[in-house]
């Protein structure tokens, strides 16, 4: 059992949704986020201001699947991240589980 973690900005989530139906990963969770390039002083300031937005919408997925699901997730997102016109890839990370109930 591993822990898949996926970032995009927003407007890949039907993308994403889809990769993750190919790859099999049934069951999943997804939470919005603020996503940042640059982290500098600028954008620190501006976070004092409500009415400022600093980040780009993006949305995190994750969840607790078997290793060879996440292998042709991680083909299929280096596939679309190939054909990409934007500097915004879909982002992938595993982290190891050593214990779950």
């Amino acid at each position: 059992m591993k822990l898949l973690i996926v970032t995009s900005v927003a407007e890949f989530q039907k993308e994403i949704l889809s990769i993750f139906k190919k790859a099999n990963i049934e069951a999943f969770s997804r939470t919005e986020i603020d996503g940042y390039k640059n982290t500098n002083s600028v954008i620190a300031t501006r976070s004092w201001f409500p009415g400022e937005k600093g980040g780009n919408e993006s949305l995190m997925f994750f969840s607790f699947t078997e290793n060879e699901k996440i292998e042709l997730l991680f083909q299929l997102v280096s596939e679309f991240n190939e054909n990409l016109e934007t500097n915004n890839p879909i982002r992938a990370a595993v982290v190891n589980i050593e214990n779950y109930i």
